[in-house]
């Protein structure tokens, strides 16, 4: 039996319930009515509806307010959100677009035009469902193909200190134990990462794909970003044992960007990882940061190897640049994830690199002053 699709109306005209749950009950919908903002919010967290249908112009709870509140909602952020709209009210429309709405109905309406507008909504929805798989069909294809390897490789590294350790434990000294365990201590955390990216990335690009989650994702607030890109910096220095090739430039202070202080350290982490990785103890790194309108802009650049003109542009999840000569760890996804993740909050991500000459990564992310 197929399941009947849910569908919530909030009105406070109770005539306008009456006959818009009669045409949707008619046509096979499972029908939920709420009279005014405060039902309808509590019965769409409870029921899940699959599509809201809502009246804006209500006392004590607007539609408005009723779109926020969903939209904040982890579990309804992305239902469908239709608003209902006297003729005399449609200037307001435009306001509640921008506040995340998908569509509206002027009232009054046929049935032809009510039916019309939820079917619009089940076809977005399939083609976003349809894009969405075809990007994890794609990605899934690239991790079966490269995904075992790195595995394998680090798990050999793994079993084999293992075993070394156990064959010889009654003649291994104190220190050689130690040494071993720190082997396998940092093979497993490499198997971690590279899990950890692969995972990342079928999840950004399961957002990219949905707008309306992309959009909530730059609701999201990181408070004076530098400090945090500069703490990171000298972490990632002490660790490569690198601290004196650190060249810090001016940066800007007192803003908040638009992302989660979460994706924010991860693009940091990345960028900077790369830019030690494929530079040699001695070659400097320069980082620095500006205004540029409602935009703040990083760059960090490395007197390192580089990359030609061909590297460049096939960045991508799964290149890996010249493995066969140089060892790079971690299934190369560390610049493609930070560049995704930049877009992905509508953000520009540059890369500027020749061979010999090191590299310069430019990205940019909207920005608000910190009052």
């Amino acid at each position: 039996m197929v399941e009947k699709k849910k569908i919530l109306i909030i009105d406070d005209a109770e005539f306008i319930l009456d006959s818009t749950a009669t045409i949707l009950k008619y046509e096979g919908y499972e029908v939920f009515a709420a009279q005014n903002g405060y039902i309808g919010l509590k019965s769409a967290f409870e029921q899940k509806p699959d599509i809201i249908i809502c009246d804006i112009a209500m006392p004590g709870m607007d539609g408005f307010k009723v779109l926020e509140e969903i939209r904040k909602n982890p579990e309804t952020e992305s239902t469908p959100f239709i608003f209902l709209t006297a003729f005399s009210e449609k200037s307001k429309m435009r306001a509640g677009m921008e506040r995340g709405a998908d569509d509206f109905i002027v009232k009054p309406y046929t049935h032809d035009e009510l039916l019309m507008a939820i079917q619009a909504q089940w076809a977005k929805r399939i083609r976003l469902e349809k894009k969405l798989n075809e990007k994890i069909e794609e990605v899934g294809r690239s991790v079966t193909s490269v995904l075992p390897h790195e595995f394998r490789t680090v798990l050999n590294e793994v079993i084999g200190t293992a075993k070394y350790m156990n064959t010889d434990a009654d003649t291994l000294s104190k220190s050689e134990i130690i040494e071993f365990s720190n082997d396998i201590i940092s093979s497993s955390k490499r198997l971690l990462k590279i899990t950890e990216n692969f995972l990342l990335f079928v999840r950004i690009e399961a957002l990219a794909s949905d707008p309306e989650q992309k959009k909530q994702l730059r609701k999201f607030r990181t408070d004076e970003p530098f400090s945090i890109f500069l703490d990171i910096a000298s972490s990632k220095a002490l660790q490569y044992d690198r601290s004196e090739d650190l060249v810090f430039g001016d940066n800007i202070e007192l803003i908040s960007l638009e992302i989660s202080s979460e994706s924010f350290y991860k693009i940091a982490d990345e960028i900077l990882d790369n830019a030690f990785k494929f530079s040699k103890k001695g070659d400097k790194i320069f980082i620095s940061s500006f205004r540029n309108g409602d935009m703040a802009v990083v760059n960090i650049s490395d007197e390192g190897r580089g990359m030609n003109t061909e590297q460049i542009s096939k960045i991508s999840a799964l290149a890996q640049f010249e493995r066969t000569f140089y060892e790079q760890q971690g299934a190369g996804m560390g610049l493609i994830i930070a560049k995704k993740l930049v877009e992905l909050h509508d953000g520009i991500f540059k890369v500027d690199s020749s061979e010999g000459r090191g590299t310069t990564i430019n990205f940019s992310l909207h920005c608000q002053d910190i009052e």
